[in-house]
């Protein structure tokens, strides 16, 4: 077991065993407990009542955060001609078709979110090797296949959360920095919480949500009245 240092062990304490919290109570907590030198990122992590290995009950997604994820987000734009420029003029790093894809396929990925228009995709698909262990193959279902390439550049710009399922019936997102205050992360939070109940699969059955927790990168969790903002 990893050793715990004084820091996490005093945060841990200052959070009362077995309580659950309003998301703007958990928010005003974690920003009370011991801090770092960094800003931490804060994450909202979901336990979920689904199968994660039956195909139709996978739960992914994307959601616009009301205050921004106050993360710099370096994107990728595949993509040619009108398209490319506008998505140069939005504010994309990489913006490429050909030269791009070859740059990818030498491993070359200095970018955190991968954008293409559906005509790029056909080339694009077959990065699968080099995207798809990162979590950066673009997908209609997040909004980084469009035609409006410049559209989806300023989404991603302004923060947003992506989550998808993993392999143990887990999700998390970030929703912000410790530095935000109390009420945007509660906000964010509730945006998140919306975006994946409104993600549920037809074919989920039982509690759909089964618990709730809200952390900083290096804090204990902080564990959330789920039954406030789910009808399971």
């Amino acid at each position: 077991m990893q050793a715990r240092s004084k820091r996490y062990k005093k945060a841990a304490e200052m959070i009362p065993s077995g309580k659950l919290f309003s998301l703007e109570e958990a928010a005003t907590l974690v920003r009370q407990l011991p801090g770092t030198k960094f800003n931490q990122t804060v994450t909202l992590s979901f336990k979920m009542g689904v199968d994660p290995r039956k195909s139709d009950q996978m739960v992914r997604g994307t959601c616009p955060l009301p205050h921004g994820s106050g993360k710099s987000v370096r994107v990728a734009v595949f993509a040619q001609g009108a398209a490319a420029e506008a998505a140069k003029e939005a504010g994309a790093e990489v913006v490429g078709y050909e030269d791009l894809i070859a740059k990818v396929k030498a491993g070359e990925m200095n970018f955190d979110v991968a954008i293409a228009t559906p005509a790029a995709m056909a080339e694009v698909r077959k990065l699968g090797k080099q995207l798809g262990p990162r979590g950066l193959m673009p997908n209609p279902r997040t909004g980084t296949v469009t035609e409006d390439a410049a559209g989806a550049v300023k989404a991603v710009k302004a923060g947003r959360a992506d989550f998808k399922l993993d392999k143990n019936g887990n999700i998390a997102a970030a929703i912000g920095k410790a530095s935000f205050e109390p009420n945007a992360l509660s906000e964010n939070g509730s945006a998140l919480i919306d975006a994946v109940v409104r993600a549920k699969p037809a074919s989920a059955r039982g509690k759909y949500v089964q618990s709730i927790t809200l952390a900083a990168t290096m804090s204990p969790p902080i564990r959330i009245d789920t039954g406030l903002y789910v009808k399971n």
